[in-house]
Order: structure tokens, then sequence, then C-alpha cells
């Protein structure tokens, strides 16, 4: 599956996430090029990214920033490694 998050950085705030087939690679593609060209003429400075991942729940795993707070991820680590 293909993901597009907007991530508002200093806030900490997942703005916007879809979800795409991996056939909807061009789609996707545009998507994040109309998001970006939006929040650009906007003045809006948030991350734009298209992430590739087999599932929801593996994403959330490797890109935890984009979900959880920074709380959540250190007690997460520290639960780890007890």
């Amino acid at each position: 599956m293909i993901f597009l998050i907007e991530y508002n950085r200093p806030e900490d705030q997942l703005v916007t996430f879809q979800r795409f087939q991996d056939f909807e690679r061009l789609t996707a593609q545009n998507a994040r090029l109309d998001l970006e060209l939006d929040l650009n003429r906007r003045g809006v400075a948030h991350e734009v990214v298209l992430l590739e991942a087999a599932s929801e729940d593996a994403l959330q795993k490797t890109h935890q920033r984009y979900f959880k707070t920074l709380r959540q991820i250190l007690e997460s680590a520290i639960a780890d490694h007890k």
C-alpha cells in the first residue's frame, strides 16, 4: 500500500492521511504534488510524504512519529527493553 501523509511538525499533528493501492501509484504521486502545491500557495510549511508499507499497522510501527506522541514512543521503547 501507499500512504500520503501531511504532518504539522511544530504541533506534532497528523493533518492528512490517505491510502492508495499499489496500482494507484501515479494517483498517489499526483495527490502529493497537488497537496504540496496547495500548501506552498497558502504559505503552510507542513511535511508531505508518500510512504509504502505492507499494511497500515506496519507503517505505524516503522513511522511511529506520525501516529504517536514522543512520550508514547519513549514509553513503548522502554517497555520493549524490559
